[in-house]
């Protein structure tokens, strides 16, 4: 007698499709994971993009006047943070193969809390260069490194919608940078005799540090090195036992051989070279409250009305992740968005009369943000090779942020404010091309599939789910209980 389904639960709707496939035992690790790699990853991430992006709170709230910045002093500093945030990108995910990413990330971390205090201490363009120049340094580890732990913990039906909520933090982080400077503008403006902008990094200094301590204690590390106090021994056996059948490999080590055995395959090129056109692509929104400030807007609005583009950025982040692991399609959800950001930037390129018009397009301009989605298709591409994953996914960051160091100066010159007649018409040309790299990625992703396997259906990644778990295509077995869902990676 062929024995009974088990019914899908409500959860496997709206969470993980393969939930009423798990035992009580993996639902209950993973929500041990969940709360403690997400709660400290979106923390963590939050700071990280408050203290990032609080210098343009900062410049259109009285730095500007306060320092005297009337050149291209503003671009010369997101120089400073992007030259070193990109410097330690890949050297962070290689050096969390030796040192558990708990411990490297808290010290990082409470470390940039500092120099984001020490910022409140700011009287000259040096100084400014400087402190910014190692908030990006330890900033630099986080988002590399909490990928890498993400994907070395969850399967592919996981995945994407945890990394779209550890990474929608990001416009949040920014978005309450904008009302967070609004209020202490409005309350503590003068203040000890200290101005707004200098209160504002006084807080946010105050904010990041404890969340470093707690980095600490609440992160897992990888299911190899865990030494978690929120994991039993048999929760961090079931944890390699489901990473080891997903096709995740184990870590083996870095030498000269790694790079060489990475360097000789097409995806670190194609990944890398793909998201930096992805992600000079998203420039656009960064210039929202300079436009503002030239329409004469107050300091309050300038600093709360461009929050609505990150808000509207974390809402289509959250989007983009969860219906890509819910249908199983990476490839659609980062192709579909870049070509509705093609609308907003497009707007932006050619700059109409209509005031209207223009905030419409800046407050949608990261609608094709699917950062997450992307990370994680290189992160599913990547699986069979631990070092090449950490590798990849440190080097699409890293090497973007490597662009973003000079870009700017080149196409967003402070002197062509606010119109900008080089930079909006770029960053729309980089959505073409990016939309050109993804698809050139999944033509070299399905002829890798057709010559190890020969097998139609993993031309098209058909995923199925059996009572053992996921299964790839090819190896479905006899007892695929559920659905197939196609999956294109």
């Amino acid at each position: 007698m062929a024995e009974a389904k088990p019914s899908r639960s409500f959860r496997s709707f709206i969470w993980d499709t393969d939930t009423h496939l798990k035992s009580p035992e993996e639902r209950k690790l993973l929500r041990k994971l969940d709360w403690s790699i997400l709660t400290i990853g979106c923390v963590g991430f939050f700071m990280k993009y408050l203290d990032q992006g609080n210098l343009a709170n900062a410049y259109v709230s009285g730095m500007q006047e306060d320092l005297a910045m009337y050149g291209n002093e503003y671009t010369y500093a997101q120089m400073a943070y992007t030259c070193a945030y990109a410097v330690m990108q890949i050297p962070s995910t290689l050096i969390v193969q030796k040192i558990r990413p708990s411990i490297w990330l808290a010290g990082m971390e409470v470390a940039w809390g500092a120099f984001t205090f020490a910022q409140a201490g700011l009287h000259t363009h040096g100084q400014l260069y400087a402190f910014r120049f190692f908030v990006g340094f330890f900033e630099s580890s986080f988002f590399p490194v909490l990928l890498y732990v993400l994907g070395s913990w969850y399967t592919k039906t996981e995945l994407a919608k945890r990394v779209a909520i550890f990474h929608m933090t990001a416009p949040l982080g920014s978005a309450f940078g904008g009302y967070l400077q609004a209020a202490v503008y409005k309350n503590l403006d003068g203040a000890h005799g200290l101005a707004g902008w200098r209160w504002l990094y006084i807080v946010c200094g105050c904010m990041t540090v404890p969340v470093g301590v707690a980095t600490f204690f609440v992160l897992p590390d990888t299911p190899y090195t865990t030494r978690s106090r929120f994991l039993t021994s048999e929760e961090c056996q079931l944890a390699i036992e489901r990473v080891t059948k997903a096709g995740k490999a184990a870590p083996t080590g870095v030498n000269l051989q790694t790079f060489k055995r990475v360097l000789t395959k097409w995806r670190w090129y194609a990944f890398v070279f793909g998201y930096i056109l992805y992600g000079e692509s998203c420039q656009a929104s960064g210039y929202f409250g300079i436009w503002l400030k030239s329409e004469n807007y107050s300091v309050v609005d300038r600093n709360v009305i461009p929050t609505g583009s990150k808000l509207i950025s974390a809402a289509c982040v959250i989007l983009w992740g969860f219906l890509s692991d819910y249908t199983g399609s990476r490839f659609a959800f980062i192709l579909g968005p870049l070509i509705l950001g093609l609308i907003p930037n497009g707007i932006l390129a050619f700059w109409p009369a209509s005031i209207p018009l223009k905030e419409f397009a800046f407050l949608t301009s990261s609608i094709h943000l699917m950062t997450a989605v992307f990370y994680t298709w290189a992160n599913e591409i990547c699986a069979g090779d631990n070092e090449e994953r950490a590798l990849v996914i440190s080097s699409m960051n890293g090497f973007q942020y490597a662009v973003d160091a000079w870009l700017p100066i080149v196409i967003f010159p402070q002197t062509m404010a606010p119109t900008f007649r080089r930079g909006f018409p770029a960053t729309w040309g980089f959505v073409i091309a990016a939309i050109f790299a993804v698809v050139l990625i999944r033509v070299l992703v399905f002829r890798e599939q057709r010559l190890k396997t020969g097998d139609s259906l993993a031309d098209f990644g058909v995923v199925t789910y059996t009572e053992e778990g996921v299964n790839d295509s090819g190896d479905q077995g006899e007892d695929t209980r559920d659905r197939k869902t196609n999956i294109s990676v």
